[in-house]
């Protein structure tokens, strides 16, 4: 039966937490209640007898506890509880329920902890230090102090990630376990994209150096690299190659033989991707330090090089295209994501979702305005495989 006495303290508790008396900004006297029927509303039923002998007992027993006060009815059936402020201390301890006070005490010991780790998190712990203030809830805490911890504690130590990484490697690292980081992986991934400068969801840790599998940059085309001592000239190749992260280091010169440099966001359109004069480069969907440095070596050695990048026409494409350009340096300039193509390929244009719509609209003072606006007047958004490369 304990359970209905938990129930019961725990909805009024949750109503005492959430007033204007918790946080002292009452300017009258509150008092906190829940009618019996709402909280279990087949009380009262007569079929319902067990429950209702169960839920009266419940209420005796709280009420002999003195944490809360009845209003019966005439029939004897109880109409309301109401949570004694006077005796809150042992409401607490009598369903072992941690104050929120004393819970927002470790929150903001753990904010304080971690909020000189780096700005990112520092931005995110002041923010949350506002919110316990105007008592609202944590941002990512599910009342679990020290999964929050761990939350914290692995966005402190993210951006020290020199190396691609494996996702378990990096688990080991900071917490002495390959799986733990699994745990709180998503809501680590939420908080960096909502505080950080990412251009998609699926990239934030990629771009971190943390991987799930080794990675890989595709080339071909137009150039000739120099590598491990040998001349590989990729336009005598019928296809492309792909060159793993660990190997780029070991790329000493690249040159590139034709007049641009085109970078494909889908590894689709990079394969079916033809066009004379160009050196063409997936990256593996995502931009770390070593394609990072990559691309800044490929710049270095063709300054006089064109450079594109061709990807989705879409929120996510723009914003892979201005992340790229500012990684890197380079100022690649987009490669059929306009109007035209959204008129050309119009059958194939997608509707936009609530979340595309947001970012498209922090476009509207970019470069990609007048696309944007069409986009958003046309309710449409186009994926890179849609369009006619051939």
């Amino acid at each position: 039966m304990m359970r209905y006495e938990k129930e019961i303290l725990n909805a009024l508790l949750d109503k005492y937490e959430r007033s204007k008396s918790f946080t002292g900004d009452n300017k009258k006297e509150q008092s906190f209640s829940v009618k019996l029927s709402k909280l279990f509303p087949n009380y009262g039923d007569e079929s319902e007898y067990e429950l209702l002998t169960s839920l009266n007992e419940a209420v005796e027993e709280l009420e002999s506890a003195g944490s809360v006060f009845a209003k019966r009815k005439k029939n004897g059936l109880i109409d309301a509880v109401s949570l004694n402020t006077d005796s809150l201390e042992a409401a607490y301890k009598y369903i072992s329920r941690t104050p929120k006070s004393e819970v927002n005490d470790r929150l903001l010991a753990l904010l304080d902890k971690y909020s000189k780790s780096n700005p990112l998190l520092s931005q995110f712990c002041e923010t949350q230090k506002e919110r316990i203030a105007l008592n609202k809830r944590a941002e990512y805490f599910d009342g679990d102090l020290v999964e929050y911890e761990m939350v914290l504690k692995a966005v402190s130590n993210i951006f020290g990630v020199e190396e691609e990484t494996f996702i378990r490697d990096y688990s080991v690292k900071v917490f002495g376990d390959s799986k733990a980081f699994e745990s709180v992986i998503g809501k680590v991934r939420r908080l960096l994209l909502q505080y950080g400068e990412f251009p998609d969801e699926e990239s934030v840790f990629e771009d971190l150096n943390i991987i799930k599998n080794p990675g890989h940059v595709f080339i071909k085309g137009c150039a000739v690299i120099q590598i491990g001592g040998q001349t590989i000239d990729l336009s005598r190749l019928s296809g492309d190659i792909a060159v793993s992260s660990a190997l780029l280091p070991g790329i000493s010169g690249i040159k590139v033989t034709g007049s641009r440099v085109v970078t494909i966001e889908n590894l689709t359109t990079f394969n079916t991707f033809s066009e004379d004069g160009a050196f063409v480069i997936y990256l593996g969907g995502y931009h770390n330090e070593h394609r990072r440095k990559f691309i800044k070596q490929i710049y270095s050695d063709n300054p006089n090089a064109e450079y594109y990048h061709f990807g989705d026409i879409d929120a996510g494409g723009f914003y892979i295209l201005l992340h790229l350009r500012e990684k890197t340096g380079v100022h690649f300039e987009a490669y059929r994501m306009g109007i035209p193509e959204l008129i050309r390929y119009s059958s194939y244009t997608k509707k936009l979702t609530e979340n595309d719509t947001k970012r498209l609209k922090n476009l509207l003072d970019s470069e990609f305005a007048e696309t944007v606006r069409y986009m958003l007047e046309h309710n449409c958004k186009l994926e890179q495989e849609a369009v006619d490369i051939g």
